[in-house]
């Protein structure tokens, strides 16, 4: 019986088409350990046609942090105000923040998300930024646990040790920052397990401003995704997968608006729309990595006490 890691058999699941981190009639894994194993449920059989998602798996799995044994632990039920997911490193508590590193592979643009959300799902759940080891937790609103009106579509989460300064102004785009991580939509085929640590190519950015904060939206794709091979740059993300990027950029724009979203369209708003910087346009992988760069300093600097945390936990 063959033997994989946590993480590679994860990376194993989406390669095959299964669903990301479930797979088909098999138990979710709750922890996602990098450095334990475990044995491929019986019944998982790979045609000699996987081959080449066999050496994506294992290129994937080579990318993955080795350093760190990243697990996941929940506390309370779910949905409740008292849930939260904890990240463990080799059994200490870790934060999903601070305690992972920005990149994968920064020559090649890959970074590390945390996700914090999977796709077709509506709760909205993030790292919890004030709290010490910065948990995932659903957000409140008006003292009610938040969910989106409709489901998000893509696997949504952020990128670690980065920061969105608000006391920071975006010399064109005249927006402070939102007091969060970047964050980062992974437009993948396969649905992403709540608390996975995957690498993705980091492509393109759209500038959304959010009740005029800057709230900057990068849009990957998993490196274990079984198109990522041919998805190097912007275009070929578009033509990978058409018209997801407009889509993307809209469901943002809308999705706090009074309208109504029906058969992939959006009709009767009237306000409440968010708005984007560059003229709409989503910004290459040049400009995206820009974004990364200067969002960890401004990161570093936080850490280094030289910008207020303001209530932020930085441990």
């Amino acid at each position: 019986m063959a033997i994989l890691s946590r993480a590679a058999f994860g990376l194993l699941l989406v390669a095959t088409g299964a669903e990301a981190f479930t797979g088909v009639g098999v138990a979710p894994l709750r922890t996602h350990t990098a450095g334990s194993v475990c044995a491929a449920p019986k019944g998982l059989k790979l045609a000699p046609s996987r081959a080449t998602a066999n050496l994506r798996v294992a290129a994937a799995a080579k990318i993955t942090a080795a350093k760190m044994a990243v697990s996941t632990e929940e506390k309370g039920s779910f949905p409740s105000e008292e849930y939260r997911m904890f990240f463990k490193d080799d059994g200490k508590t870790v934060s999903p923040w601070h305690g992972i590193d920005t990149w994968a592979d920064k020559d090649k643009g890959i970074v590390n998300a945390v996700i914090e959300i999977s796709k077709n799902t509506r709760p909205k759940m993030e790292v919890a930024t004030k709290e010490e080891s910065n948990p995932i937790k659903q957000d409140m609103k008006k003292g009610k646990l938040r969910d989106y009106p409709l489901d998000i579509f893509w696997n949504y989460g952020m990128i670690p040790k980065t920061w969105e300064n608000p006391k920071h102004e975006h010399p064109e785009l005249k927006a402070f920052g939102d007091d969060d991580p970047v964050d980062i939509v992974e437009i993948g085929s396969a649905s992403i397990a709540r608390g996975s640590v995957v690498q993705v190519k980091a492509l393109g950015t759209l500038a959304m401003i959010d009740e005029g904060e800057l709230d900057w939206k990068v849009i990957g794709v998993s490196t274990a995704d079984p198109k990522a091979d041919s998805i190097n740059s912007l275009d070929d993300l578009d033509k990978a997968f058409p018209g997801q990027i407009d889509e993307i950029r809209e469901w943002f724009r809308n999705y706090k608006s009074d309208g109504t979203y029906k058969d992939g369209k959006w009709s009767g708003i009237t306000e409440g729309q968010n708005s984007f910087g560059f003229d709409d346009k989503c910004l290459d992988a040049a400009k995206t990595k820009e974004v990364i760069v200067e969002t960890e300093g401004e990161y570093a600097a936080l850490m280094a006490g030289k910008v207020d945390a303001d209530g932020l936990s930085l441990k």
